[in-house]
């Protein structure tokens, strides 16, 4: 059974929006875009290598997926290629290489190799697609797309950056329509810069108790 795993750049006041630059998500006039890359270092770049190393498959939301097939086509995955980056041919050849699935109203659009619609039901493609042996299903990014997914309970785990920094507006990685639900820890580490890397799994159903506070 294959595990949705949402990997996410978060603010501390949970603000998932445009962290990667200028133009990326200015919608709602956001305009604190790029506000992870002050504060990104070697250690949350290892931590990204990290999850790109293992098999996956990309889900992503259509803002999401134009954004990624305008960017990482035109990277070049040898040293001799034009546009080559060190850092980032690895991060392209993957990511052209692999399979994506994409939530999206006009799959006739879609350019980029590899690339496949959910249709128009993408719960219940995203169920099926989970009875399936396979790679992880890695989202990034796609706030729309998480937000309907929490929804549906279908995300297995997390892989959070949380950035100190509060940012006090934007688009949040929980909204009001989440399923109630814990999580496991299932490791963290603290990066130079004071960036939280905490991975978490689902783990259950909320149970309550009480401190016999109550009157």
């Amino acid at each position: 059974m294959r595990k949705i795993v949402a990997a996410v750049f978060v603010s501390l006041d949970g603000v998932m929006q445009a962290p990667g630059g200028k133009g990326e998500d200015p919608s709602g006039g956001f305009d604190l875009e790029g506000w992870t890359v002050p504060l990104f270092d070697e250690a949350a770049g290892a931590a990204i290598g990290a999850t790109i190393a293992e098999p996956f498959d990309l889900l992503l939301g259509r803002r999401t997926y134009d954004i990624f097939a305008g960017h990482w086509p035109r990277i070049g995955t040898g040293p001799s290629a034009e546009n080559y980056s060190e850092m980032d041919a690895p991060i392209a050849d993957k990511f052209n290489r692999t399979t994506k699935y994409v939530a999206t109203h006009t799959p006739s659009t879609l350019g980029w190799q590899n690339s496949k619609a959910l249709g128009n039901d993408v719960v219940g493609a995203l169920r099926e697609l989970k009875k399936q042996d396979g790679p992880m299903l890695l989202i990034q990014g796609s706030s729309d797309l998480i937000q309907t997914l929490l929804a549906a309970d279908l995300i297995d785990e997390f892989r959070l950056m949380i950035f100190p920094v509060l940012l006090g507006k934007g688009k949040r990685l929980f909204g009001t329509g989440a399923m109630p639900g814990t999580f496991r820890l299932i490791s963290s580490t603290t990066s130079p810069n004071g960036i939280l890397i905490a991975y978490y799994e689902r783990a259950g159903a909320v149970e309550v108790g009480s401190f016999g506070l109550e009157k």
